[in-house]
Formats: C-alpha cells, sequence, structure tokens
C-alpha cells in the first residue's frame, strides 16, 4: 500500500539550500517559507509531529562575507556557517511564529548519530521539544563539524533524525519530483518511478553526480538516505519543492516516488547500527561465513579472508562477500590491528595468539544487521 501524507503521524522534512534561498540575494525565500509554514501548521492543527531539516546557512552568510568565489576553503565555510547559522534559524522562527509555533534550534554532527551515548540524549531533547509542542529545525554543525563540510550532506542527516525519532514518513523536498530510471534532463525515456519497494543496487546505480551550485546533495544522497529511512521502518518521499505550498501540494496528490518501508522490524539498536554513516572498515568473508550470516549466525575469525580499514573495538564496520557485496554491517568485537592476527584462525586460538582472550566472534549477531 503506497504511503500518504495524510496518514502520517510523525513526518521530518528536509530543505536544502537551493530551495529556501534566493541565490542572486543570498537571503531565504521569504513567500516560498511562508508556504511551508503555513502547510507545517495545518500539519500541527491535527496532531501531526513535525521536525524539519534545513540546510542553508552558509549560503546566507556568503554574500555579507564577501565569499563570492564558487569553491571556499574549509575556513571560510566554518566562518560562513558560524555567522549564517543565525540568520536561518532567525528565519525560521519568525516565520513559524507567525502561526503560533514555536521554532526549537538542533545543531547535530556525525558523531551525535553515531556514538551511542550522544545519540540517545539527542533523541531525548527531540521527544521532549515535540511533546512541548514545538517545531524542531535541525541543520548539522558545520561551523565545527569539519568532516560534515567537506563530505556531508542534510538528506542523510534527515533519514538518521528519522530514525532517531521513529518517524513514519521522511519527505525530502527537491528540484524534481522524484526518481527517474535515469537523468531526465539528458535521456528523454527517462521514466518516472513512483514507488520503490526495495533499495536495490540497480536502484542505487540510478542516481548521478551533486549537482553543481550551493546544494552538497543530488539523487545519490537521496537514495543513501533512502536505505537508511526505510531500514528503520520509515517511508520516504521524494517531491517537488519549487511550488508554493510543496507539502499541500503532496498531500492533494503531486507527483512524487514514494520508498516503502522495509517490513521486516528491527530493534532500535540494530537500527542505530544500521543507520551508521560512516563504517570505518570491512571484513571481507569467505562464502561459507557468508552463508552462516545469511542463517542469522555471528561472525567468526574463521571465515575472515581480509581487514580493511582501521578501526578499534565498538567502531562500526561492514561485512562484505567475496565478490564484494555488501552483506551486512555491524560493531567489531576486535580493533582492526588484533582482528588482522586472529582472522583465518578459529575462536579457540585467538587467546594463544593475542594473548588474551576476548569474544568467540569479530561481531556478535546481537550486534550484527543484515543489508
Amino acid at each position: 500500500m503506497t504511503p500518504h501524507l495524510s496518514t502520517a503521524k510523525r513526518l521530518v522534512v528536509k530543505i536544502g539550500s537551493a530551495l529556501l534561498v534566493d541565490a542572486a540575494q543570498a537571503a531565504p525565500r521569504r513567500a516560498w517559507l511562508a508556504g511551508v509554514a503555513e502547510d507545517i501548521a495545518a500539519l500541527r492543527a491535527r496532531g501531526v509531529d513535525v521536525i524539519v531539516v534545513s540546510s542553508g546557512a552558509i549560503a546566507l552568510a556568503r554574500r555579507s562575507l564577501g565569499l563570492t568565489q564558487k569553491r571556499l576553503r574549509l575556513e571560510e565555510k566554518q566562518a560562513a556557517a558560524a555567522v549564517g547559522q543565525i540568520r536561518l534559524a532567525q528565519a525560521w522562527a519568525d516565520t513559524l511564529s507567525a502561526h503560533g509555533l514555536t521554532a526549537a534550534q538542533l545543531l547535530l554532527t556525525l558523531e551525535d548519530t553515531e556514538d551511542r551515548r550522544r545519540y540517545l540524549n539527542a533523541r531525548a531533547t527531540l521527544e521532549t521539544l515535540l511533546g512541548f509542542g514545538c517545531v524542531p529545525v535541525i541543520n548539522e554543525n558545520d561551523s565545527v563539524a569539519t568532516a560534515e563540510i567537506r563530505y556531508g550532506d542534510n538528506d542523510r542527516l534527515a533519514a538518521r533524525v528519522a530514525e532517531m525519532v521513529q518517524a513514519d514518513q521522511l519527505l525530502l523536498l527537491s528540484d524534481i519530483d522524484g526518481l527517474y530510471t535515469a537523468d531526465p534532463k539528458r535521456d528523454p525515456a527517462a521514466a518516472h518511478l513512483p514507488v520503490v519497494e526495495t533499495v536495490t543496487p540497480e536502484i542505487e546505480a540510478m542516481g548521478g553526480e551533486p549537482p553543481p551550485g550551493y546544494s552538497s546533495g543530488g539523487m545519490r544522497t537521496k537514495l543513501v538516505a533512502a536505505r537508511i529511512a526505510t531500514g528503520a521502518g520509515c517511508a520516504m518521499a521524494i517531491a517537488l519543492g519549487h511550488v508554493e505550498h510543496p507539502l499541500r501540494a503532496l498531500e492533494q496528490g503531486a507527483r512524487c516516488t514514494w520508498f516503502l518501508p522495509a517490513p521486516e522490524g528491527r530493534s532500535a539498536r540494530k537500527r542505530w547500527i544500521l543507520g551508521t554513516l560512516a563504517p570505518q572498515g570491512a571484513f571481507v568473508v569467505d562464502a561459507g561465513a557468508a552463508r552462516a550470516l545469511a542463517k542469522g549466525r555471528s561472525l567468526l575469525p574463521a571465515g575472515v579472508r581480509t581487514v580493511d580499514g582501521a578501526f578499534e573495538r565498538g567502531d562500526a564496520v561492514e561485512v562484505l562477500g567475496p565478490d564484494g557485496t555488501r552483506l551486512a554491517r555491524g560493531l567489531a568485537a576486535y580493533g582492526s590491528s588484533d582482528a588482522v592476527r586472529i582472522m583465518g584462525h578459529r575462536s579457540e586460538a585467538i587467546e594463544t595468539i593475542l594473548g588474551w582472550r576476548g569474544r568467540d566472534e569479530l561481531i556478535h549477531r546481537d550486534d550484527l544487521v543484515l543489508m
């Protein structure tokens, strides 16, 4: 059954810089933003929890700081984020207050969603704000989080937020009305996909490179977000944002692409493991280990053929099959240096090799999620 915005109970809406910021004026698109706020107010009036993930801080400050060149140095991006974040938060506060809604600003980093304790703290804050009837407005903490500025995007952050608060729907407002089999600007035969049941490698291959300009996203990152969100049981839509009242338009039947939530349930812990955005390494396993994982078993050292990356005990790692296919993601019971020493050996030999005895498994099945 295809999801519909009218059935949402907890909704996360992601808005990119290209939608929110007038590039020529380096200012918020106030009229468009007012329409979005009106849509949010209508949702809140019928009891829907709404969380906004909003880009735009760097774009709002570029002109006032004289940063008109296409590419900015890292420290220039951080400075622009520090200035622009105030303007972004004020724009949302002013616009939402016109409808009697209270905006609450949260700045998150990648580590806030990967570290278990910080993840739970952020979730508790969001739940409390929603309980007070606030509209949380979230952005990456670009002024201090260097990794996010270089590699991050708010599509994936929005998916992690949706997973964190157990939202039932995630909406990515974009410059396109959904996913096509190819880039419709280059291929006139590209077909629109109204529903995607599963994010397969074939679906992922339909993503392209990020567009030029202020945006750091593109279809590729939206498909990554879809994998995270749907794996957490959250339906996700990609819809056109360059219209007045985009949420209302979607509710009234505007064309979009819905990604269906995975039918199987996952524990909160396993949803968190699967949603980890930056695995620190990988185990490449043999065919026997791959079959054992598919049956719900733990990953033992004997089945590992290669250890890639540098990671510590407790870090997230991927498990790859003999042909490089992603099989699973989990939390490593040993750091990479120790894992290299014990790979290929039976668990009984761990103590002899390392001089101490840890777990029998490289990844215990309770810390493992199949892809």
